[in-house]
């Protein structure tokens, strides 16, 4: 076997790279947002302009000797990183650490009348009640009538082409959500991914969720329908333990979209029951690991979730952090293969992700080449090309 191939992990030191702007305006942006969005008393306001202080040009400070969490960020390297400034270490980690202050900040972790308040809960909502959620839940009525194997690659493509609904992505980029969806992928692994899910699948499909609303519920149809057509016979959906990156799902999450499913008219509430049946079988099951939100990649999971995932048929891992974390979150060559940087996952696994990072993998040259002739290095972010690929 050939080594593992290495590259320079990313951090956000540069001015004008994307990682830099996501820690000098995106952060800052959210941190607002927060503000407007809860009638927060003094304390939280003076810990949320503490943050935005500390976020942009301060360092990283140690949790206090009775934080909840001070044993597992010890051992996710906040030693490490104490006293150095955000911008000077690996930039996963650091987006990954103000999501947790900033939840400190509005109280969620304290005992009190905040404690476990999401505070992306009402741009959440306001997203999964919109008029283009109803839209395209309406939209599920023609398909009805569809074969199966052409519903099937349609949900595919919805549940790949969902991650464009990201609250986080958004509050940086306004013009992301009229964007036009480039007609093709920059890399279709979509053959191989039937290929280990055949119709009479006895297996089970893990989905590593990423974004909640407008994304989660394109996830859970897709789930539906596997479940419905025998491709498999259970799936764990992984969700996070708390809030995080603005949009990503939690059980609360999960519950709020399988409602508005059941709540739906036609189509949609079939695949609405399918699920909360599956749910109150145990077909269908959540986990919500720590690790989901632990500032590392996933070759760096601990052993109980890699013999979890060592027993799926396949996983599927959704969205655009998820894949930092699948791949390692470096500056890769494009062509750099895919299946080399992910040789250490425990089975099969399959990425659906739009693309909104620098980060990439398993490109062929030519597809390459013509992307950076056409739009420079903006395909790498902008969130108008998306990927499928799977690793055997």
């Amino acid at each position: 076997m050939p080594a593992t191939p290495s590259a320079p992990v990313l951090l956000a030191d540069e001015p004008g790279s994307f990682p830099h702007s996501v820690l000098a305006e995106r952060h800052p942006a959210i941190i607002r947002q927060v503000r407007e969005a809860f009638p927060y008393g003094p304390a939280q306001h003076r810990a949320l302009d503490a943050l935005l202080a500390n976020c942009t040009k301060g360092v990283i400070e140690p949790l206090p000797t009775d934080a909840p969490d001070q044993d597992r960020w010890t051992a996710w390297g906040l030693p490490e990183y104490t006293g150095r400034s955000w911008f000077d270490v690996p930039w996963l980690w650091s987006e990954s650490w103000f999501y947790r202050q900033l939840l400190d900040a509005v109280g969620y972790f304290t005992p009190g009348p905040w404690q476990g308040i999401d505070p992306f809960r009402p741009f959440k909502l306001a997203e999964l009640d919109g008029p283009e959620t109803d839209e395209e839940l309406a939209a599920l009525d023609d398909l009805a009538n569809k074969p199966a194997d052409e519903r099937g690659r349609a949900l595919l493509h919805g549940s790949l082409w969902g991650n464009r609904a990201d609250l986080g992505f958004r509050l940086s980029d306004a013009s992301a959500a009229d964007a036009e969806v480039a007609p093709a992928l920059v890399a279709d692994d979509s053959e191989a991914f039937w290929s280990l899910l055949p119709p009479a699948g006895a297996g089970t499909l893990h989905l590593i969720a990423d974004n909640a609303g407008r994304e989660l519920i394109p996830d859970l149809l897709l789930i539906a329908h596997l479940l419905d057509e025998g491709h498999v016979r259970r799936a764990v959906l992984h969700l996070k333990p708390y809030p995080y990156y603005v949009s990503d799902a939690t059980t609360a999450d999960f519950v709020d979209a399988l409602r508005k499913l059941t709540g739906a008219s036609g189509a949609a509430a079939g695949y609405g029951r399918t699920l909360w049946s599956a749910t109150a079988d145990g077909t269908l099951t959540v986990r919500a690991h720590p690790f989901a939100a632990a500032p590392l990649p996933f070759s760096e999971m601990p052993d109980d979730l890699r013999a979890e995932l060592a027993t799926a048929e396949l996983t599927v891992v959704k969205g655009d952090l998820n894949y930092r974390r699948l791949v390692g979150d470096r500056r890769w060559p494009p062509t750099t293969p895919f299946q080399d940087v992910t040789a250490y996952f425990p089975g099969p696994a399959a990425a659906l992700r739009t693309l909104k990072s620098d980060v990439i993998t398993g490109l062929d040259a030519d597809t390459e080449t013509a992307l950076v002739a056409a739009e420079g290095q903006r395909w790498r972010t902008g969130g108008t090309h998306a990927l499928l690929q799977v690793r055997v």
